[in-house]
């Protein structure tokens, strides 16, 4: 009998699910509402279109650097790169219907988002959007999935996603209302992927577990030539929920498959030498008022080579603590603290990438200039950031509003100079964002 190559074991995957999709949807309304008549049939499709909701963001903001770096980067910073520069960030539309994850039934949903600005350039996916922009203004398919609920298993039932999902790894997402600051730790930039194609799967134990689990082509890749490499890679860990009357979360995830270019390290390499992932965070709610989250993230990649203080190594580490503290000071004004460790063993990972589609040229193996940073031997990071976010309830059909000025400092804690273009040990920015839905 003959055996499929992984790859396209991860096609059939793909397409099965999809062919299941349109009898779900069928199993569902059978369920719920038989189709009796034409006019039951009508009202079946009416409810099902009735909840599906469209939304849109804008979100602008500016790191400022009173070092002038030159080149003009703030080094370490994806979404605010250019200092001293105003950006818009993004301008997205999301149309979406929602699945119920409490109700006992086939359910079948789905979420279609549009992104265009500069946050765009390091969130596309190889073979679907990354050749077709230059400016530093640029758009993707940021989300594009098929969201099935399926009553199986057990009493809470298994949720699935198909098609291109953002990673599900990590604190800090896309979305700016999803995480309390306009930057990002390093962490949420080096140490997590940012989208898939692929399928999720989210299985509800027990009111307290979940597990997850998932595959996909690799981070930010598609199938064929816009893939790196010819392997797929995986996802599995779990969430423990409503512990300590409800006060605390923890979120591990780990995941597994290469992620090299061919054309950086060879086809062997790159379909053999494995990334590991592992992501562990813990939200505890102290009161009302106040909140607490850790993270602990650690990567190894075998296929990443150097040369270090020691000589030649093989395979790249990095592990990182981060930590967030919350604290509402009335309904229209909180404030956050993040305080970040980050040890990049070999100055092997964390890079700012020179030109509007060098992160992606890098991802493909084609390209990808950088910014100059520190050699040798593995740096140690330090990221303080303070801000004040104040998001008043407008109404009006405004769906959110923030303001959130935030002042950042970074460092080197063992002496070599990244930032500053290579001049200093250390660097201060200051600035925020501004974001409005409707």
């Amino acid at each position: 009998m003959t055996t499929l190559p992984k790859k396209q074991k991860v096609l059939l995957l793909l397409s099965a699910s999809s062919l299941l999709l349109p009898a779900l949807h069928k199993t569902a309304h059978a369920q719920v509402l038989p189709f009796t008549s034409l006019k039951t049939s009508s009202s079946s499709l009416d409810r099902w279109l009735s909840d599906i909701t469209l939304t849109g963001q804008i979100e602008g903001g500016i790191m400022a650097n009173p070092a002038r770096p030159n080149p003009g980067y703030n080094y370490g910073d994806f979404l605010a790169d250019h200092a001293n520069q105003v950006q818009l960030n993004q301008a997205e539309f999301t149309l979406s219907k929602a699945i119920d994850s409490s109700l006992n039934e086939y359910q079948i949903g789905f979420t279609l988002e549009g992104l265009y600005g500069s946050d765009a350039r390091y969130y596309h996916v190889l073979g679907i959007s990354d050749q077709e922009w230059k400016a530093r203004y640029q758009l993707i398919p940021a989300q594009a999935h098929v969201d099935v609920h399926l009553p199986w298993l057990t009493k809470g039932e298994l949720d699935m996603q198909v098609g291109i999902l953002q990673a599900p790894m990590g604190v800090e997402g896309l979305d700016p209302t999803s995480r309390a600051f306009y930057t990002l730790a390093y962490t949420s930039e080096y140490s997590v992927p940012f989208e898939h194609i692929g399928a999720m799967f989210n299985w509800h134990v027990t009111p307290m577990v979940d597990v997850t689990f998932g595959i996909d082509t690799g981070n930010q890749t598609s199938f064929g030539s816009s893939d790196n490499n010819h392997m797929p890679a995986a996802y599995f860990g779990f969430n423990l929920n409503n512990l300590a009357h409800g006060k605390l979360r923890i979120v591990e995830l780990s995941r597994v498959g290469p992620e090299n270019s061919w054309r950086s390290v060879g086809h062997y390499e790159a379909d053999h030498a494995q990334r590991f992932w592992n992501d562990i965070n813990a939200t505890y709610d102290i009161n009302d008022k106040l909140s607490v989250t850790a993270e602990f993230n650690y990567l190894h990649d075998e296929g990443v080579r150097g040369i270090g203080a020691r000589g030649q190594f093989a395979g790249a580490d990095a592990e990182s603590f981060v930590s967030f503290l919350s604290y509402k000071i009335n309904k229209e004004f909180t404030f956050n603290y993040r305080g970040e460790i980050y040890r990049d063993n070999n100055n092997m990972m964390v890079a700012t990438f020179r030109g509007n589609n060098s992160y992606m040229e890098a991802l493909a193996g084609t390209g990808g200039e950088t910014v100059a940073g520190p050699s040798g031997h593995g740096t140690t990071y330090g990221d303080l950031s303070l801000n004040v976010v104040y998001h008043p309830d407008l109404g009006h059909h405004v769906r959110v509003f923030q303001l959130r000025p935030e002042i950042r400092f970074d460092r080197s804690l063992n002496g070599t100079t990244p930032f500053n273009g290579g001049r200093n040990n250390g660097m201060f920015t200051f600035g925020g964002d501004a974001v409005i839905g409707f």
